[in-house]
């Protein structure tokens, strides 16, 4: 079999799994067997691959059909042009989640000396990427998994980034102060809902995904708790679920420790991202 055929069945077999992007993930998925760059298959499609290599893209696309992502195969993704490592321990860092990025750094010159923390930095991706960006700040990189935090660690060594700290802590428990921004992407996925998330989804961490019963719990502890870890005028950034905008305008309202927000909607107009300003 060459590599073109090996391509169009592996596209074909995830088309029928109802991929919407099953090329994109069989060039991922053939590049990652063959050990070979996407355009490297591409430019060599006439060559023939082993017997070896054609059961093991089977193998993986039996897991695959069982549910799980790609990402937790290739062992990859990438999140604001750079690489991260991701398993089973981890989110998988989504591009909704570079509107969070990108209106943090809108926030500050990039020449900045500030003290940043990505509170439940799971892969570290937004804490990172961050730090890649106001290469003159500290940044903080929290989660309550050694585990999540391991691989954070990993990627911060993955991409040369040295102004980064990482702290195990269950939300604030050991978060020190004065932190001009607070960025966070927390489990705000409504307890009752999570069965009935994509099959892929149910394979990420539960513990990343489980907000509590209105998918709230974490907002509304970040939200009390964050005014005494925050600089005057510092920023408290949130990516949030498409139908949350309303419930967490209401607990920044009902807090005096903020005295201004705003909402940025991501590429499909849905609310994704609250910033909130300290008195």
């Amino acid at each position: 079999m060459t590599i073109k055929q090996a391509l169009l069945t592996t596209r074909e077999k995830l088309k029928e799994m109802g991929k919407e992007d099953a090329y994109l993930q069989a060039k991922r998925l053939l590049s990652f067997v063959l050990k070979r760059s996407e355009n490297d298959c591409i430019i060599h499609q006439e060559e023939n691959i082993t017997e070896q290599e054609i059961e093991k893209i089977g193998q993986y696309l039996a897991q695959m059909k069982e549910g799980r992502p790609i990402q937790y195969i290739t062992k990859e993704q990438e999140f604001m042009g750079l690489p991260f490592y991701v398993d089973e321990n981890v989110l998988i860092p989504q591009p909704d989640t570079e509107i969070l990025v990108e209106e943090v750094m809108s926030l500050y010159p990039k020449e900045s000396l500030l003290t940043i923390l990505d509170l439940c930095t799971g892969s570290g991706c937004i804490g990172i990427s961050l730090a890649k960006y106001f290469a003159n700040s500290r940044v903080y990189l929290s989660d309550i998994s050694k585990e999540a935090l391991s691989i954070a660690e990993k990627n911060g060594q993955k991409n040369d980034i040295d102004n980064i700290q990482i702290l195990q802590s269950n939300l604030f428990h050991n978060i020190p102060k004065e932190l001009d921004v607070i960025v966070s992407n927390p489990p705000y996925i409504p307890s009752k809902e999570i069965p009935f998330l994509p099959e892929e989804v149910q394979k990420e961490p539960r513990i990343a995904l489980d907000g509590g019963i209105e998918g709230l719990d974490f907002y509304q502890k970040i939200i009390r708790e964050s005014p005494k870890f925050l600089k005057d005028k510092g920023y408290l950034c949130l990516e949030m679920g498409y139908d949350q905008k309303e419930k967490i305008a209401n607990l920044l309202e009902n807090t005096d420790n903020f005295e201004t927000y705003y909402i940025k909607k991501d590429l499909a107009g849905i609310d994704r991202v609250v910033v909130a300003q300290k008195k």
